[in-house]
């Protein structure tokens, strides 16, 4: 008994049969050579849709968790830091703004602080990255005042623009 062969629309069935035709044609050895032919196509589609792109993926892989395991020790060193800074006990109005002018007053004449209310703008023109870094930083932990809005341009000089702070309120 034959198993059935599941039917195929009548163009299909007519290539179907033309190749089988064609096939049968040839002599053996083209046979050999066509069959190879078809098998180096095979094995060409095979590495670049399945082996390839894991080769590459298994590749990358240790470069991307090294750079995102970089990225959460820096997360969590921020929020470390962060933990500390609540933990730190609150600075009167008066101490902020004592230490916010200590501060700007190690930045040298291109630095000017207005202070009005619970806000702090400095005004700064030609400072160092390196010596505004280090103003945030003792302004943050000093003071306790939070950066609100910079606007900043670096020249050949070094930064300048403005800096709003939010101070400490009273409690």
């Amino acid at each position: 008994m034959k198993a059935e062969r599941p039917l195929l629309p009548p163009a299909l069935a007519s290539a179907r049969d033309q190749a089988r035709a064609r096939w049968r044609g040839l002599a053996p050895r083209e046979r050999l050579l066509v069959g190879g032919a078809a098998t180096l196509i095979a094995l060409a589609l095979v590495w670049m849709v399945a082996i390839q792109p894991a080769w590459r993926s298994l590749d990358q892989t240790p470069a991307q968790l090294d750079a995102v395991e970089l990225q959460l020790q820096h997360m969590q060193r921020l929020a470390n830091e962060s933990r500390e800074l609540r933990g730190l006990p609150k600075v009167q109005p008066s101490q902020a703004e004592a230490a916010l002018r200590g501060a700007t007053e190690r930045l040298g004449a291109n630095a000017k602080l207005t202070i009005t209310g619970d806000r702090a703008t400095l005004s700064l023109s030609g400072i160092s990255g390196e010596a505004l870094v280090a103003w945030l930083g003792e302004v943050r932990s000093a003071a306790r005042a939070r950066p609100e809005e910079a606007k900043l341009s670096r020249g050949a000089g070094g930064y300048s623009g403005t800096v709003v702070l939010s101070l400490p309120r009273a409690g």
